[in-house]
């Protein structure tokens, strides 16, 4: 275990996160605090980079319609920190940031998670209305 990842749970401590699972040999903690919108979020210390990734929601089948990613690109440009992507088999939109850890701060990773919450006030609703619009 690396003196990053034990400062950035201190960090996720201070900022009154619930740690809800932890892997100390991969470096790997999920944090909640839902009245935030932050639902497993995954923080991830990978030398020399900070990853945060919190699933945003699954794609159904057919929903890859240009207009949605299209307008997926749109709510990327008001997000304060991080974006939404794709992973890799393009099956679920996850909210994702990174941060170095040289010189982490615990403003900087206050900033990242409430970039995060931010974003799911903003477009949580239109994301959800998304996935029931293209379930039926």
């Amino acid at each position: 275990m690396s003196k990053n990842f034990d400062r950035v749970r201190d960090y996720l401590l201070d900022l009154n996160l619930a740690i809800i699972g932890e892997d100390e040999a991969e470096e790997l903690l999920v944090v909640s605090d839902e009245e935030s919108g932050i639902n497993h979020l995954i923080v991830d210390v990978e030398d020399p980079i900070l990853v945060l990734e919190q699933l945003i929601l699954e794609m159904p089948e057919g929903a890859g319609t240009n207009g949605f990613f299209r307008r997926l690109l749109q709510m990327n440009r008001t997000l304060v920190h991080g974006a939404y992507v794709l992973d890799e088999e393009g099956r679920r939109v996850i909210f994702r940031d990174t941060l170095q850890l040289e010189n982490l701060d615990p403003n900087e990773l206050e900033g990242s998670i409430q970039a995060l919450s931010l974003a799911m006030a903003e477009h949580g609703s239109e994301l959800l209305e998304f996935v029931h619009a293209a379930a039926r």
